[in-house]
């Protein structure tokens, strides 16, 4: 067995879509970054990697290269995945946890679930999504990002 963890955040801008687990969630502020700023699967392919000792998401999808450039998470997790599955090794589960003041998430979770569960090729019982405030302190509870983070148990 080898155990991961991971973390990402991403600063709220105008004109971006908010893309969290694979879903698009309404709001009237997106996160922005080189790819679609998808802070829980950039968590999730973080820890992920880390399980497996292959670095971070940055060294396999690095953001000064124009391939990525607002590239679907989805996509990348895939590829993750894909590489995870040519060493042996798949994903026993996966704990995530976002932290963000607004918009209220609770509605979307069992959504990314099913989502993640189905890139992870796994069973949607052994993906776990929880969403948090940080009780209006630092910059999530100011309401100019969301971060997130991410465990993960592998078995080959």
């Amino acid at each position: 067995m080898l155990i991961g963890q991971g973390f990402d955040a991403h600063r709220f801008a105008p004109g971006c879509r908010l893309v969290l687990g694979g879903v698009e969630i309404p709001h009237e502020l997106g996160l922005t970054a080189h790819s679609d700023g998808d802070v829980l699967i950039h968590a999730l392919c973080d820890a992920l990697l880390g399980a497996a000792g292959l670095g971070d998401i940055g060294r396999h999808f690095p953001d000064n290269d124009q391939a990525y450039a607002g590239i679907d998470s989805r996509i990348l997790l895939r590829r993750v995945i894909a590489s995870l599955h040519e060493r042996g090794l798949r994903v026993h589960n996966a704990d995530m946890t976002l932290i963000a003041q607004q918009p209220k998430l609770a509605p979307y979770i069992d959504t990314m679930r099913e989502v993640l569960a189905g890139d992870l090729q796994c069973e949607p019982a052994r993906v776990n999504v929880k969403a948090t405030t940080m009780e209006q302190m630092g910059f999530t509870g100011r309401g100019e990002g969301i971060a997130a983070s991410a465990s993960v148990l592998l078995v080959e």
